[in-house]
C-alpha cells in the first residue's frame, strides 16, 4: 500500500508536488459513496491540508478507483433513517461541504466515472471542475424518493441555471461531461483518466505559481459579491483589493515586475511570493 501523508479508513491526502495536495475519496467498492464516517473523515482530510497553511496554494479532490468519482450518498445507510437522523445527516454533509466552499486556496474537482447525487454536490463545492470522457453527472434523489440534501438545488441552479437545474432534479436524468462542458459545470474534458489528472495538476501549478493572498481574497470577493447588489459587491471587491497591498506579496511581486522589466539579467525568482 502506497504510503500517504495522512490517511484513514477511505480518504487520504498526498502532497505530490510543492503548494498542492490531493485529497481522494477511497471506497472504490462502493463506488465511493458518501456516508457519516466519509463526510467526517473529508473534513479531517481538509483539517489536515489547512494545518499546512502556506505549503498549500491548490487542493484537488478526487475519487479513488477507475469508476467513480463518488456515486452519491450511501443509500445503505440513508435507507433506515428517520427524520431526525437525516436532518443531522443532511445538515452534517451540508457542514462538510461548505467547508470546501469557504476553504483558504482554490479546490479543483477531479472528475472520473460517476458523479452522481451527493458527488455532484461534493464537486459543485469545489469551485473548478475538470473530468474524463468517460464521467457520468445525474442528480437522481427523486427517483429514489427523496431530494438532494447538500446543497444540490442550490449550487446546481447558480452553476448551470435554474431551468437546467431544475429539469436534472425533477427527472433525475444522465447526462455526459461535454454536457457538462458545455452549460458551465466543468472547466475542460480529457480523453481518460490519466489525462484527466494530469490536467486537474497543471491547472493547480497555474494556480499554485501565483500570489496565495491574492487569489485567497479574490475567492472571497467573487463568492461574497455573488451574494450582493453589484453596488455592494464592487465595494466589497474594493475593500479587499486595499487589503492586499498590507502583504509582502505585493511588495515582492510589484518589484520583481519593475526589476524584471528594467533588467533581463535580474530574471524574477522561482517563487517570489510569501503567502499566509
Amino acid at each position: 500500500m502506497a504510503e500517504h501523508v495522512h490517511q484513514t479508513e477511505s480518504v487520504y491526502v498526498d502532497l505530490p508536488e510543492d503548494y498542492i495536495a490531493v485529497v481522494t475519496v477511497d471506497r472504490p467498492k462502493a463506488l465511493n459513496a458518501l456516508n457519516t464516517q466519509v463526510y467526517r473523515e473529508i473534513k479531517q482530510a481538509f483539517d489536515y491540508v489547512e494545518e499546512q497553511g502556506k505549503k498549500i496554494r491548490c487542493v484537488i479532490v478526487t475519487g479513488g478507483g477507475e469508476r467513480s468519482f463518488v456515486a452519491g450518498a450511501d443509500i445503505a445507510e440513508m435507507s433506515t433513517m428517520n427524520p431526525d437522523e437525516a436532518n443531522f445527516f443532511g445538515h452534517y454533509g451540508n457542514k462538510v461541504v461548505r467547508r470546501i466552499d469557504e476553504f483558504h486556496c482554490p479546490v479543483i474537482a477531479a472528475i472520473n466515472g460517476f458523479c452522481l447525487g451527493g458527488g455532484l454536490e461534493l464537486a459543485l463545492a469545489c469551485e473548478l471542475r475538470v473530468a474524463s470522457k468517460q464521467s457520468v453527472f445525474a442528480k437522481p434523489e427523486v427517483t429514489l424518493g427523496i431530494m438532494p440534501g447538500c446543497g444540490g438545488t442550490q449550487r446546481l441552479a447558480r452553476t448551470i441555471g435554474v431551468p437546467l437545474a431544475k429539469e436534472m432534479i425533477y427527472t433525475g436524468r444522465q447526462v455526459d461531461a461535454d454536457f457538462m462542458l458545455q452549460h458551465g459545470l466543468l472547466n475542460a474534458v480529457y480523453d481518460d483518466q490519466a489525462s484527466m489528472m494530469e490536467g486537474a495538476m497543471q491547472l493547480a501549478r497555474a494556480i499554485a505559481k501565483n500570489a496565495p493572498i491574492g487569489i485567497k481574497l479574490a475567492k472571497e470577493a467573487i463568492n461574497v459579491g455573488m451574494q450582493m447588489d453589484i453596488d455592494n459587491a464592487v465595494h466589497f471587491e474594493s475593500n479587499c483589493f486595499a487589503q492586499v497591498f498590507a502583504t509582502e506579496d505585493q511588495t515582492i511581486g510589484m518589484r520583481n515586475f519593475l526589476e524584471k522589466r528594467g533588467s533581463k539579467r535580474n530574471p524574477t525568482p522561482k517563487d517570489p511570493f510569501i503567502g499566509k
